[in-house]
C-alpha cells in the first residue's frame, strides 16, 4: 500500500543536524563564520545540541578530538572556509594519528564559484585527502543529509578517524525532505569454534605469552574484559604508547608500557616472549620501538593481531593469527574456551622478571634540589600521592608529562587523556571537555608554558561554565623537549627554544580563573591541599583553579658528558 502522507520538509541544514542528533551528537565545537550561517541558524532549532563557542579553531578541534575519544561517537567541529579550516587542520591530523572518530564541517563558497579560486576557496579533497578517512563536498541540497549519515559510519568503522564534510553556503537553507534514518551496529565477527579452541590451546601452552593492549580497548567493557582475559590465561600485559590507564598498574600481571624511552634491558625481556597477543593496537612505530619489537616484518614470536580493520591487521607485521574483529569480542570468546584460571609454573619466573624490570623503570627518583626551580617530577609525585579513584589526568605535550607516563601508578577507574600525536595545545581544550562530559570526576590538567600559550585562551570556558578543572602550568621558560634534543645533538647551542613568558597567573585571572604561583614543593603541596579540601568539603562550590609552578630546566636536560 502506498503511503500518501505528506513528507516533512525543512532546510538541508536541518536535515544534516537531524542526522547528527539522532546518532548521539549532542554538542558541537565551533568558531563562527559567514560561510556556514545557514547551519548556525538551524542550530537554533536544535536545543538538544549544545554549542560551545571557541576562541580558536585549533582549540575547537582539540575539544572535538577529546569528545570523540571519550564517547566513541564522532566529535563534531564547525569552521569557516579557508583560514578557519586551515587553523583546524591540527584536529584532522590528531584524529588520524590517535584513531578518533571526528567530523569537521566546513562552510564553503557558493557552488557556482567552486574551483575558480574564489575568496578563501580551498580544494579540501586535495588538502585533507591524505589524513582524513573521507572528504565529501555535496553540491545538491538533497545530498547533504546522506553525506552526513555516511560520515558518521566512516568515522566510526574499522580504525576510527576523521571525516571532512564541506558544505557550500548556498545549499544550506534549500528545502529538502527530512530524513528518518538510523545506522545499525555491525554484527560481531568472531572466530569459528574450531579456530577459537586452537588459539586458546596456543595461549594455554605458551611458556612466555605477552598481551600488548592498545587504544581500541578504550571503550565500554574493554578494560574489564582485558583484566578477565589476562587473569584467565595468566598472561602479562604491556600497554601500547600512551595507553597507561587501560590496565591497573598494581596488578601482578602488569608488565609496563612501550613508549619513547624504554630501557634496553626491559625490551630484551619483552623479546623473550614466545607468543604476543596484540589487542586493539595499531602496532605503530613508537609502540614497536621503531619496528624492532616485534621484529619487522616477520616476528620471531607467534603473533596474534586483533583489530577490526583489514588495513591495520598485517600492515607492518606478518601475523600467524591475523584477526579482523573487535578484540573485546574475541577476548570474551577466548575466555569462554577455558573453564578456569590456567596454571603454568613455567611462566612464573618470566612474570617475575617482567615485574622487576617494570618496577625498576617506574621507581620514583630521589629528590634533588636545583638552582633554577622545582623538578616537575616532584609535582607529579605529590599529585599521585593524593590521587583519588575518580581522577582524570589530562596532559598536554612536552617533557613535563614524562613523569606521568613513567611513574604514575594508574588504577582504574582513573583515566588518562593525552595526545598520541604529540600535539602541543591539546591539554586545556581536552580538560574542558572531560569536565563537561564527566562532571562527577576531578580533572587535573598538566601544561607546559609553551602549551598554555597555544590554547590557554580556551580556559575562559572554564570560567563561563564554572568547570572545576585544576590547571597546573610548568614554567621553565623553554620549549624544553626540543632543548633536550639540542643538548643531545648540538650541546650548548639553544637557538629558538628560550621563551619570554607572560604573567600566567595574571592571564588566568583575566580569563576568570583563580590562580596562584608557587616556587617550592612545600608551597605547591599547600596550594594543592587547599584546593582539594575546598572541592571535597563544598562540592557545589567547586570552581576552576590554576597553579603556576616555577620548574627547573636543568632537571629536564641530559647530564653533561665528561
Amino acid at each position: 500500500m502506498v503511503n500518501l502522507d505528506p513528507k516533512p520538509y525543512g532546510s538541508a541544514a536541518h536535515a544534516m543536524l537531524k542526522v547528527l542528533s539522532e546518532h548521539g551528537v549532542d554538542r558541537v565545537y565551533l568558531v563562527p563564520g559567514e560561510s556556514y550561517l545557514g547551519l548556525l541558524d538551524a542550530l537554533s532549532d536544535f536545543p538538544q545540541i549544545d554549542v560551545v563557542n571557541c576562541r580558536h579553531e585549533a582549540g575547537a578541534g582539540f575539544m572535538a578530538c577529546a569528545d570523540g575519544r571519550l564517547r566513541q561517537i564522532p566529535g563534531v567541529l564547525m569552521v569557516s572556509r579557508g583560514p578557519g579550516a586551515s587553523h583546524a587542520a591540527i584536529a584532522i591530523h590528531a584524529a588520524e594519528q590517535d584513531a578518533i572518530p571526528l567530523i569537521m564541517i566546513v562552510g564553503q563558497i557558493p557552488k557556482a564559484d567552486l574551483r575558480k579560486r574564489a575568496f578563501q576557496e580551498i580544494d579540501y579533497k586535495a588538502m585533507f585527502g591524505d589524513i582524513a578517512k573521507w572528504v565529501e563536498e555535496p553540491t545538491d541540497p538533497g545530498q547533504l543529509a546522506a553525506a552526513c549519515w555516511k560520515a558518521i559510519r566512516v568515522a566510526c568503522s574499522g580504525r576510527p578517524g576523521p571525516v571532512v564534510l564541506v558544505v557550500p553556503e548556498d545549499i544550506q537553507q534549500a528545502q529538502v525532505e527530512q530524513p528518518d534514518w538510523k545506522l545499525q551496529p555491525s554484527a560481531a565477527t568472531v572466530l569459528g569454534d574450531h579456530d577459537a579452541q586452537r588459539l586458546a590451546n596456543e595461549l594455554r601452552h605458551a611458556k612466555r605469552p605477552l598481551i600488548l593492549a592498545g587504544g581500541y580497548l578504550d571503550r565500554p567493557g574493554g578494560r574489564e574484559v582485558l583484566i578477565e582475559f589476562a587473569e584467565r590465561y595468566q598472561c602479562p600485559v604491556v600497554l601500547a604508547f600512551r595507553q597507561q590507564d587501560l590496565f591497573p598498574h598494581k596488578h601482578p600481571l602488569f608488565a609496563g608500557d612501550l613508549g619513547l624511552a624504554n630501557p634496553q634491558a626491559q625490551i630484551a625481556c619483552f623479546e623473550q616472549a614466545d607468543l604476543i597477543v596484540a589487542l586493539g593496537t595499531l602496532l605503530d612505530d613508537i609502540t614497536t620501538q621503531g619496528y624492532r619489537f616485534p621484529r619487522w616484518p616477520q616476528p620471531r614470536q607467534t603473533l596474534v593481531h586483533i583489530y577490526p580493520d583489514p588495513q591495520v591487521v598485517g600492515q607492518h607485521f606478518a601475523a600467524q593469527w591475523p584477526i579482523v574483529a573487535d578484540p573485546i569480542q574475541i577476548m570474551s570468546q577466548l575466555i569462554a574456551c577455558v573453564p578456569g584460571v590456567i596454571q603454568c609454573d613455567a611462566r612464573r619466573a618470566w612474570q617475575r622478571d617482567l615485574c622487576l624490570h617494570r618496577k625498576q623503570w617506574a621507581a620514583w627518583p630521589p629528590p634533588l634540589d636545583y638552582p633554577d626551580g622545582l623538578s616537575f617530577v616532584e609535582v607529579v609525585r605529590a599529585l599521585e600521592q593524593r590521587a583519588r579513584p575518580d581522577w582524570l589526568i589530562c596532559l598536554d605535550a612536552g617533557t613535563f608529562a614524562a613523569p606521568v607516563y613513567r611513574h604514575w601508578r594508574f588504577s582504574p577507574p582513573q583515566r588518562l587523556l593525552a595526545p598520541l600525536v604529540g600535539a602541543m595545545g591539546y591539554g586545556t581544550p581536552a580538560a574542558l571537555v572531560a569536565q563537561m562530559r564527566m562532571p562527577e570526576r576531578t580533572v587535573v590538567c598538566l601544561l607546559g608554558d609553551g602549551c598554555f600559550q597555544m590554547s590557554g585562551q580556551e580556559m575562559v570556558l572554564a570560567a563561563e561554565r564554572q568547570l572545576p578543572v585544576l590547571f597546573i602550568v610548568a614554567n621553565n621558560a623553554s620549549y624544553a623537549s626540543i632543548r633536550i634534543h639540542q643538548d643531545r645533538h648540538y650541546p650548548g647551542r639553544h637557538r629558538g627554544t628560550t621563551l619570554a613568558n607572560p604573567d600566567f597567573v595574571g592571564l588566568m585571572h583575566a580569563y576568570g580563573v583563580d590562580a596562584e604561583a608557587v616556587g617550592s614543593l612545600r608551597e605547591f603541596e599547600a596550594s594543592l591541599d587547599r584546593v582539594l579540601a575546598r572541592w571535597q568539603h563544598a562540592p557545589s562550590e567547586r570552581c576552576p583553579f590554576g597553579i603556576e609552578v616555577k620548574t627547573s630546566l636543568i632537571a629536564s636536560l641530559p647530564a653533561p658528558s665528561h
